[in-house]
């Protein structure tokens, strides 16, 4: 089975590890718009009761999002989070609360000290599907 594969611009991905480096305890999250090759993205605060293991977007800072998007011309690329101490793999929360079946999720793990890491995944009716990420 061949493996999906994505390009993501190296500057999200510098972006998104940047932020997941500045809150290392806590999981950050937040949606990636696209228009072209064009990628913004749209940090949003993490609201989840234990945001150390979880993570919930804040409604109006989510729905401003995509408000802005729409006004950009851009669509859903990606919804993105960190794992602070856990292997970058959706977690059966992610999976049983994924509702974007067309975004991708990328997953930042700061579960090896000094050593950053991001993997992709289409989660879709309960089904993971990993992607290879191309920067």
């Amino acid at each position: 089975m061949t493996k999906t594969t994505v390009q993501i611009p190296r500057t999200l991905a510098n972006q998104l590890l940047h932020q997941a480096q500045l809150s290392p305890s806590q999981e950050v999250c937040g949606l990636v718009g696209q228009r072209g090759d064009q990628c913004e993205c749209y940090p949003i605060e993490n609201v989840a009761t234990d945001a150390s293991v979880l993570f919930a977007l804040n409604a109006s800072e989510q729905l401003a999002a995509f408000k802005s998007m729409k006004e950009k011309g851009q669509s859903l690329f990606a919804i993105y989070h960190s794992h602070p101490s856990s292997p970058p793999l959706p977690s059966q929360i992610d999976i049983e609360d994924a509702n974007y079946s067309d975004a991708l999720y990328l997953i930042i793990s700061l579960n090896t000290k000094g050593v950053l890491e991001m993997r992709g995944f289409y989660l879709k009716a309960g089904q993971t599907e990993e992607v290879e990420l191309i920067l």
